[in-house]
């Protein structure tokens, strides 16, 4: 069927398209933590269960191929979001009944395969209706939505939850009506999007026959684990992160827990300032700063510093358990360890594509991106029991402990060549 080519800037669906990318991750990965605890779900069956969902973002490059054999990239994207309206809609709703907490998780399950699907064919998009040129000017664009898309689901829809909190005294009504607001915008950006993505003529369906033809699957994958000090690569992906893991998702329950439970109390409006706006805000600066410095003196340079950068704040955790400060020193504390996280996490999304070499790179990426997401989900999963067991402080001693092993891979992965190739 040939359709109407009227050809928009890519101003006016790049930027709503990786907004749309970051909003479901965000309410999966972050808020769907803030809305369990202040519902009274406890930690250990919040990081389990949350941490899980990170599944999807594992696995997804073994149904990426499906994206291309069947319809094209403008349909899986606008399928995906009428899709994720219908998942975050029944998330709203799910949390006025009494087993909200099965509900609402395996409507948050079936939105992170959603999202992930939507990830492949958003990036696959992106690759057909941008030129080699608007491709190169758009990266930092889409980047910048996508954290846009973070500020907005763990800043705004927390504080705009915690206000309802206050006003409507009704917790699980006021998140019902801060997730359907996130689903009303997805209803939005569905019909937006039906009417101003283009039709790229590269987008097409291959053909089964066509796809059979390619290079194995297993090829690709053994092509990734015959590199060079393979055994140094996959410790630093796994490892790297690893005390970072551990924190994410205990961090905010630690903010949010009674003072009593050793947490320190935070309401559900002041979390969405510290940690879901000016923290989101911290990182995205540390993000940017990490990416001038590295295109001014290379990865080599940059990787030990900003390792340190994102391990070292994390003793920031341990002063705040022991110490219980006021909020006017929890805002600069959680900012600084959140711009270190920023600065840590661009040398390691930089160092993820320098590996990423040859004629098989985009399906190496997406190994290594697989392979990040699960070093994130395993920490996270067990988090919970850890903490219950020996409680805050203790465990974010642990934390700061379990940063050594990833500094320790530093020095054994392949580093040769200065990052100032291209990564594409």
């Amino acid at each position: 069927m040939k359709h109407q080519t009227t050809t928009f800037s890519p101003w006016t669906f790049i930027p709503t398209l990786y907004f749309a990318e970051g909003v479901p991750n965000v309410i999966i990965s972050t808020v769907s933590v803030i809305f369990y605890k202040k519902l009274g779900i406890d930690n250990e069956q919040i990081t389990a269960w949350t941490s899980f969902l990170y599944l999807p973002w594992v696995i997804k490059m073994f149904w990426g191929p499906l994206v291309d054999i069947y319809s094209t990239k403008r349909t899986w994207i606008l399928l995906t979001q009428f899709a994720m309206f219908c998942c975050l809609s029944l998330v709203a709703l799910s949390l006025q009944l009494p087993n909200f907490f099965f509900i609402s998780l395996a409507a948050l399950t079936v939105g992170a395969f959603i999202s992930a699907t939507y990830d492949i064919a958003t990036d696959g998009y992106y690759m057909l209706a941008l030129n080699p040129e608007q491709q190169a000017f758009f990266i930092g664009i889409r980047s910048l939505f996508y954290r846009l898309a973070v500020l907005f689901g763990s800043g705004f829809l927390v504080v705009l939850a915690g206000r309802l909190e206050k006003n409507l005294n009704n917790i699980s009504l006021s998140w019902t009506i801060a997730i359907a607001f996130s689903a009303i915008i997805f209803a939005i950006l569905f019909i937006f999007h039906r009417f101003i993505l283009p039709w790229p003529e590269s987008d097409t369906p291959r053909q089964p026959e066509a796809q059979a033809k390619k290079i194995p699957f297993w090829i690709v994958i053994s092509s990734y684990f015959q590199q060079e000090k393979i055994g140094a690569i996959l410790a630093f992906i796994l490892l790297y992160r690893l005390g970072e893991a551990m924190l994410l998702k205990i961090a905010s329950l630690f903010l949010l827990d009674q003072v009593e439970k050793g947490g320190l109390g935070i309401s559900t409006e002041e979390f969405g300032w510290i940690y879901g706006t000016f923290g989101v805000l911290s990182l995205i600066i540390g993000g940017i700063l990490g990416g001038v410095l590295i295109s001014k003196y290379g990865l080599k340079k940059c990787l030990l510093p900003m390792a340190l950068a994102l391990n070292l704040p994390d003793i920031f955790y341990v002063y705040m358990a022991y110490s219980k400060p006021s909020l006017t020193l929890v805002y600069p504390l959680v900012s600084l360890e959140q711009f270190g996280y920023g600065l840590g996490f661009t040398a390691f999304s930089v160092y993820l594509m320098y590996i990423c070499k040859g004629e098989y790179k985009t399906s190496h990426y997406a190994i290594s991106t697989g392979l990040m997401a699960l070093g994130l989900m395993l920490p996270g999963a067990i988090s919970g029991s850890i903490q219950k067991a020996v409680g805050y402080p203790l465990f974010f001693v642990l934390v700061c402990l379990l940063t050594i092993p990833g500094m320790i891979t530093l020095f054994f992965i392949p580093l040769k060549e200065p990052v100032n190739q291209s990564s594409n």
